[in-house]
């Protein structure tokens, strides 16, 4: 892995294509949440499957805690549809044919000339596309589990959401003042957040 990819770091904010055939870029798939970005060999590979068997099962509660997931295969579009059909995931996957990822961050896993794929790596993002940890996925058991994943992400929200404690300090007033900024989600409008409940539309 690239020198600079490492907790504490930027992770680059690739732009590739998805299983809908549409350009997406990490940054924008982000948005203000922490992600898990997933970097796979593709859907040839039972570890793979298995991972991501894992998470969909788990997808729900990933889901409410305002956190996305993307993953990033060297899969050509065919095998990056069905790979995600197979796993019944929801999240947005990500088609590095090209090997454009692979080569940028030095990961080739040239033990598989074959296959050609990359090493895989499970990232956990603060917004910003930051890194919080990486987990070297080469041996199943290097891949983070949900409790792992939990732990991470708990960590990265009690930093990043200034709403973590309601308790805090100035918390109670600035809502009471009108002051939202500092209640999720910040700065965005209202009228497609309902105020103090997240992801709720308003009425």
């Amino acid at each position: 892995m690239r020198a600079d990819i490492v907790p504490g770091g930027t992770f680059p904010d690739y732009e590739l294509t998805d299983h809908t055939q549409a350009r997406r870029r990490l940054s924008t798939l982000q948005g203000i949440d922490p992600m898990i970005l997933v970097l796979a060999r593709g859907q040839y590979c039972p570890k793979d499957n298995q991972q991501h068997l894992e998470l969909a099962a788990n997808y729900s509660k990933i889901a409410v805690s305002y956190t996305q997931i993307v993953t990033i295969s060297t899969d050509n579009l065919l095998s990056t549809k069905e790979f995600r059909a197979a796993v019944g995931a929801q999240w947005t996957f990500l088609s590095d044919a090209g090997r454009k990822v692979q080569k940028d961050l030095g990961i080739q896993e040239y033990t598989d000339p074959y296959h050609d794929p990359m090493i895989p790596y499970t990232l956990v993002l603060k917004p910003g596309l930051v890194i919080h940890s990486l987990y070297n996925g080469y041996w199943y058991w290097g891949r983070p589990s949900m409790d792992d994943l939990q732990r991470d992400l708990r960590d990265v929200l009690r930093e990043v959401r200034p709403d973590w404690d309601l308790a805090a300090p100035g918390l109670r007033e600035a809502w009471d003042a009108g002051d939202r900024s500092t209640f999720y989600p910040y700065e965005q409008d209202d009228r497609t957040h309902g105020v103090g409940t997240p992801g709720t539309k308003a009425t």
